[in-house]
């Protein structure tokens, strides 16, 4: 006990030091921004835990009626193993032990029917556990956060957590767990096919032909944003192939390097890879924001869509006025005439649903109604 007072005096005493103190507001900062970071990506991965406990409950308890059916065909009958047993014995035929009956009464179909559903039962369960504990510890990272006062003590306890989930892969462990749902439910459906097949053929052909659209969607859906970097949709295995699809890359960019290096990630670079060493494999966050900035016309074209949609969106004066007070500055500043911006403003000068015009004339004229402050007022004409 003496010892772990000794250690906090230590810490404390030597965050009480003026040097230290003077860091006092860069910390501050500091967690200003972490806690907009951390805490956002911890408190989503609580939320996520939440849904992925809800689904997996739920998928548990009816995987276990399916179970509670299905596990009978691993203990047959024994009225009609003893009246088989007694019908081969009448018949002077080889004696065969009971056990032996039991064993050959049972077919390939419902061992692998059996084995696949319990399997997937054991998979949700441990989704559901990991899931619960991950909660927690992200409930003890926001307590550990917030236990001290003083910004310097506080920043310190940030990064060091923050720093030891990146070093014991949290993140890798918080996306996996979805996958074992996602497991889960392949080897239900799997276990469907072998329950359905020794009772009617043609359901089990619908249902298998049904598992094979559903294992194709998910395949789709994993190797999607490889190719396409907007792409909302992504399962746990996206990464993954992400980066087996940028390793297979590799020997196509060496190919394309000339003598001197030149054209170097050429062949990467079309997705968006800024990195010149091999080791050095862009994530898709990172492809996507290389992407979205890169100069291109489509880049352009979105630009003016999504001007096109704030204007009209904006639905009164006092929310058109900011952006009539923004745009002057597109088109003139300190350095002289400004030309990035001229064919999204071109754009809104042509699309006749906004009349960005007569809406600018509308807001000029609202400041003779006397209902504005004077400087308001004069805020608003100086910006018309």
């Amino acid at each position: 006990m003496n010892s772990e007072t000794k250690q906090s005096s230590i810490v404390l005493t030597s965050q009480d030091d003026p040097d230290e103190l003077a860091g006092s507001k860069l910390w501050a900062v500091y967690i200003s921004e972490a806690e907009k970071y951390d805490k956002a990506l911890v408190e989503r991965w609580k939320s996520d835990m939440e849904g992925l406990l809800i689904f997996a409950g739920l998928f548990s308890a009816s995987l276990t009626a399916f179970l509670i059916e299905s596990y009978k065909s691993l203990t047959p009958d024994q009225n009609i193993a003893l009246l088989t047993k007694i019908s081969q014995q009448l018949e002077g035929s080889a004696s065969q032990s009971l056990n032996s009956t039991l064993a050959d009464d049972v077919s390939v179909a419902a061992l692998a029917c059996n084995t696949l559903w319990f399997l997937s039962f054991g998979l949700s369960l441990c989704c559901a556990l990991v899931a619960t504990l991950v909660q927690q510890w992200a409930r003890d990272f926001i307590q550990r956060t917030e236990m001290r006062p003083s910004p310097i003590i506080r920043a310190r306890i940030f990064s060091y957590l923050y720093f030891g989930l990146q070093r014991f892969g949290m993140h890798t462990t918080v996306e996996f767990i979805p996958f074992l749902l996602h497991l889960s439910l392949l080897l239900f459906f799997a276990g469907l096919v072998a329950f359905l097949l020794p009772i009617n053929i043609v359901v089990t052909a619908v249902t298998a032909a049904l598992f094979g659209l559903i294992a194709a969607a998910y395949i789709y859906l994993t190797l999607l944003p490889i190719f396409s970097a907007d792409s909302p949709y992504r399962t746990p295995l996206s990464n993954a192939a992400w980066g087996i699809f940028q390793r297979l890359l590799i020997p196509f960019r060496r190919h394309r390097q000339g003598p001197s290096g030149d054209g170097e990630s050429t062949l990467l670079d079309h997705h968006g890879k800024s990195a010149k060493n091999d080791s050095q494999i862009p994530s898709m966050v990172q492809v996507m924001v290389n992407k979205a900035v890169a100069l291109s016309p489509k880049r352009d074209l979105r630009d003016s869509q999504a001007v096109v949609w704030t204007v009209r969106s904006l639905t009164d004066n006092f929310e058109l006025e900011p952006f009539v007070e923004a745009l002057p500055d597109l088109i003139r500043g300190p350095q002289g005439r400004h030309s990035a911006y001229d064919d999204m403003i071109y754009r809104l000068l042509e699309a006749q649903d906004i009349q960005l015009v007569s809406r600018i004339e509308g807001l000029l004229r609202s400041c003779n109604t006397g209902i504005l402050a004077p400087d308001a007022e004069s805020r608003r004409r100086i910006s018309c």
